[in-house]
């Protein structure tokens, strides 16, 4: 009789923890409070030497820019959304995160992007894929891959989308402003982001991609529309911290209730400045008001920096590009300031890649530079020497890493360095605060 209780007993116990399985494995997408993950410069596992590595930066943050200016110049909120010149986006790069998709999870290095949304990675079977360090993903292999029909909500999203027949699958072509694009289809994948899991995450699964995402697999949007990340997770803050490009260790991303994490190494107070919202973009975009180089505030109208209301001009804070880049009238003001303040002679920078550089003597480590700050709504981001400098050692060079645009001023990540950024969508309010990045 007592066997048989505890038979019974043991029965029952084995029929409730299968019930718990169940209604585990049929709950809705997790909610996930918060996660860090670590980035790494794209360039980081390349080999280049010092110099290589700043004209690939350059090269990069040149072909970004154009891209943007060309987007926001050509912008108008009553475009088409059906894959028209106006709906290009902006891909490519600076930091890459590791992140596993699939069941069983297959760990990937995508770029991490604020100027772009989908969520992609190149899938076998590959029509055309570029290179990428890992093997590429098999939907096939994992368990928890589902195609999306066009009936889908982020399909509908999608800059551009087709469907095939009885809305099965929701096909997208997700192109970039230099022509390099990605061909596929929307999907649901579970999403492993360091300890955490997301599951029934919507991303592109391309089968034709383009050559441009150089040492990934593919992009992590980060931007404002429905099917970045961030907009997925239901996120409201994330941050992160660039360390300086000299180094090569990582830089620490925050997402959900780390973003706010105390920082306890901050060499000074934390400033916030409004995030401006696009009507037809979803860049972040901040309210530039002036610049002071040394201790001149320049003469320039905060109307030359500002977003219009049509949608074009205006300054955005971007992940991918390396230095910054001021609308033409703001840079003439701030080359004319620097030459006039400098005491080192003008140098032909034409090898360098930047606009204005000076000749630095050889034997001369450390130099005295004019102050630069931008003067946001609100804040004023005071920036080290090292942030708007570069000290081309070879060519006995030290160059400014900000320069000239037409239509769009952009606020870069070598500007950032050693600032913790946080964008706060629910306040609509970015947050920066000095700090030693590589030491979080």
């Amino acid at each position: 009789m007592v066997r048989t209780k505890v038979l019974q007993n043991i029965f029952m116990v084995t029929i409730l923890i299968l019930l718990a399985c169940v209604s585990h494995a049929k709950s809705p997408k997790q909610s996930l409070k918060g996660f860090r993950l670590d980035l790494s410069h794209i360039d980081s596992k390349g080999k280049f030497s010092k110099i290589e590595l700043l004209h690939r930066m350059i090269h990069r943050s040149h072909h970004r820019m154009h891209r943007f200016a060309r987007k926001t110049q050509n912008q108008s909120p009553n475009a088409s959304k059906h894959g028209t010149e106006t709906d290009v986006t902006v891909g490519s790069g600076e930091f890459v995160m590791d992140i596993a998709i699939g069941t069983p999870s297959v760990t990937f290095p995508a770029i991490i992007d604020t100027g772009s949304d989908l969520i992609w990675t190149q899938c076998k079977p590959c029509i055309w894929c570029f290179p990428q360090p890992t093997p590429i993903f098999n939907p096939s292999a994992s368990s928890s891959y589902r195609r999306l029909p066009c009936t889908a909500k982020l399909c509908k999203s999608l800059p551009f989308y087709n469907c095939t027949k009885n809305n099965t699958s929701c096909q997208y072509m997700y192109g970039y402003g230099d022509g390099s694009y990605t061909i596929g289809n929307l999907s649901s994948e579970t999403f492993t982001l360091g300890s955490k899991k997301a599951h029934k995450v919507a991303f592109g699964c391309g089968n034709q991609n383009s050559d441009g995402f150089d040492k990934s697999s593919g992009l992590v949007g980060l931007g404002r529309s429905k099917l970045s990340l961030v907009s997925q997770l239901k996120f409201k803050e994330f941050s992160y911290c660039f360390a300086s490009l000299d180094e090569t260790k990582q830089s620490p991303m925050f997402f959900g209730d780390l973003a706010y994490l105390n920082v306890s190494t901050a060499t000074g107070p934390a400033q916030s400045t409004p995030l401006l919202k696009n009507k037809v973009s979803s860049f972040y975009y901040l309210s530039l008001l002036g610049i002071t180089v040394g201790k001149t505030k320049l003469n320039v109208p905060s109307t030359v920096f500002a977003l219009q209301s049509n949608g074009s001009g205006g300054t955005i804070i971007d992940s991918g590009t390396a230095i910054s880049y001021l609308e033409m009238t703001g840079y003439k003001a701030v080359r004319s300031a620097f030459i006039s303040q400098m005491k080192l002679p003008v140098a032909n920078s034409s090898d360098a890649g930047f606009d204005l550089c000076f000749k630095a003597p050889s034997h001369v480590s450390s130099f005295v530079v004019p102050k630069f700050i931008f003067h946001f709504e609100g804040a004023d981001l005071d920036l080290p020497k090292s942030n708007y400098f570069l000290h081309e050692i070879e060519n006995d060079l030290l160059c400014l890493t900000i320069m000239g645009s037409s239509g769009i001023s952009i606020i870069g990540s070598m500007q950032q360095q050693n600032f913790k950024i946080i964008y706060d969508l629910k306040k609509n309010k970015l947050t920066f605060i000095p700090v030693q990045c590589d030491k979080l």
